[in-house]
């Protein structure tokens, strides 16, 4: 009878493997459903520390790309400004040289206009780099765990910015890149929702909403990374 009873103390705590057991029922454990479940405990405990040692070297990986990421950065716009002098100092001379002449100052002025054409193109060309360096990543904090089964993660985000920003949202077209919880695995023992990282499009995005989010102090519920 007494083994009977172990038997199915076991298959009842093999069942709530992923539940919290109350102290009382705890307590009411035999020995070996006691030790079943202290060792179920601690390999649990043990594959969340290989998990945070994985995230660890990730981070240390994506610091190290970033740092790469940034020397590159710094190499192109030496290289920019370099060939910009170097084309304003050909510019400087063809002026000189031309400027007497009818047919000359008309080339001079098309020069111009494709100079400065080059030079936009550049300065989009930068731009564009430092928008794609430069964090542009919101964290939104304390929406429940499941709410996103209901709708994509994208489209809360947009509900929670109509409900709290609505001008914003109507002067505004804001586009999310990318939104995902994190981390990627729910902690059973942290009652606390994990943050959702909305990727942004752009950087003026990130900074309209974060200045909103300021307006009307809600910095608890929208901040920037």
């Amino acid at each position: 009878m007494r083994r009977q009873r172990n038997r199915s103390q076991i298959k009842e705590q093999n069942k709530t493997s992923e539940k919290e057991l109350s102290e009382m029922e705890i307590s009411n454990l035999t020995d070996a459903a006691f030790k079943t479940l202290l060792i179920r405990m601690l390999n649990e405990f043990s594959e969340n520390l290989n998990e945070l040692s994985e995230g660890l070297k990730s981070l240390k990986k994506d610091q190290s790309a970033m740092k790469d990421a940034q020397s590159e950065m710094k190499e192109a716009l030496t290289e920019i400004k370099t060939n910009l002098h170097r084309f304003d100092s050909r510019v400087g001379k063809a002026k000189e040289q031309t400027i007497n002449s009818e047919y000359k100052e008309a080339n001079i002025i098309q020069s111009e206009q494709q100079k400065e054409k080059r030079i936009q193109k550049n300065e989009d060309s930068v731009r564009s780099l430092w928008d794609n360096f430069k964090h542009i990543n919101i964290c939104k904090l304390g929406v429940p765990e499941g709410e996103e089964r209901e709708q994509e993660i994208e489209n809360l985000f947009e509900t929670i910015m109509t409900e709290n920003f609505p001008n914003l949202v109507k002067e505004t077209d804001i586009q999310v890149q990318e939104a995902q919880r994190v981390p990627n695995k729910m902690n059973l023992k942290r009652p606390t929702p994990r943050h959702i990282i909305i990727k942004m499009q752009k950087v003026q995005d990130k900074e309209r909403i974060l200045k909103a989010a300021r307006e009307k102090q809600l910095v608890t519920l929208i901040c920037g990374i």
